[in-house]
């Protein structure tokens, strides 16, 4: 076994564990770690622009990076969207009045741009794991609640395990060779059918525990939803670091890279999800 593969292994452990208890927890302490998180994916978002001499507004995008987790669970628990309108309002003046004070010279639209896509990309899209987590039937049914937000996340891990497995056994044509020349068709494959058979497995295993039945057809559909979605996220986030000509998205965690690289597939997951389980009438 390889000393980068133990790493990898001595990091996850522990913070699958820690994101159980945080989902667990739910409320403003998941809307807490989630803004951290958005934080920190924002800064490597900016930190692509920057390899490109563009100048995003950090300090302005971190304050809506850090709000939206937090302005979700505002939302879903006071069900009052007015004052997060109003301060989405007061941020985006916020930021036409510090790109205007730097003058014309230093692209105030391309930094106003970027600064606008980070937190939107890396915090916005995760905000749905708290809508998912406190959907409608959280405070009546909060195992249930947890049920479901873990759901979406154990299928993105296997699709994840198996797309690698399968690739790596298989090998062939490439899914995506000049964006991610490691990943095949054979991979996206197995990635979409191991979400498949773990969706059927969780079903009965944890859903039916909690007294959320899925039907066989409402399982394989959020398996293949999920499992394809994941795949999108993953190769999409390949599409910054091919920009700019970087491997990882940062250091940050060490033998996983950065924060883009650990979450790009629950950046497309976590909207989706959301989304198919409120037509699913789950939340």
């Amino acid at each position: 076994m390889s000393r980068n593969l133990l790493v990898r292994i001595a990091v996850a452990v522990p913070a699958i564990a820690g994101a159980v208890v945080v989902l667990w927890l739910g409320g403003w302490v998941l809307a807490a770690v989630l803004a951290v998180l958005g934080v920190l994916g924002t800064a490597e978002v900016y930190s692509f622009a920057k390899k490109q001499g563009i100048e995003p507004l950090e300090w302005v995008g971190f304050l809506a990076a850090a709000a939206c987790p937090l302005a979700t669970y505002w939302v879903k628990t006071a069900a009052d969207w007015e004052p997060v309108v109003y301060a989405g309002a007061v941020w985006l003046l916020l930021g036409l009045l510090v790109a205007a004070a730097r003058g014309p010279a230093r692209h105030p639209l391309t930094a106003l741009a970027v600064t606008l896509f980070g937190p939107l990309y890396a915090s916005t899209l995760l905000s749905f794991i708290v809508a998912i987590r406190h959907g409608p039937h959280a405070d009546a049914h909060p195992r249930g609640s947890v049920a479901l937000v873990v759901m979406p996340l154990v299928i993105t891990w296997v699709c994840d395990t198996c797309a690698m497995a399968v690739g790596t056994l298989v090998g062939g044509r490439q899914l995506a060779p000049v964006l991610s020349p490691r990943k095949t068709w054979a991979g996206a494959v197995g990635g979409v059918a191991g979400g498949l058979v773990a969706a059927l497995v969780y079903g009965p295993l944890v859903l039916d525990r909690v007294a959320l039945r899925l039907g066989v057809w409402q399982l394989v559909t959020v398996g293949l939803v999920v499992a394809v979605a994941a795949q999108v996220g993953d190769v999409a986030e390949s599409l910054f670091k091919r920009e700019v000509g970087v491997k990882d998205s940062s250091s940050l965690i060490p033998g996983h890279g950065g924060v883009l690289d650990r979450l790009d597939a629950v950046y497309f997951v976590a909207p989706v999800t959301a989304a198919l389980f409120r037509l699913l009438g789950l939340a």
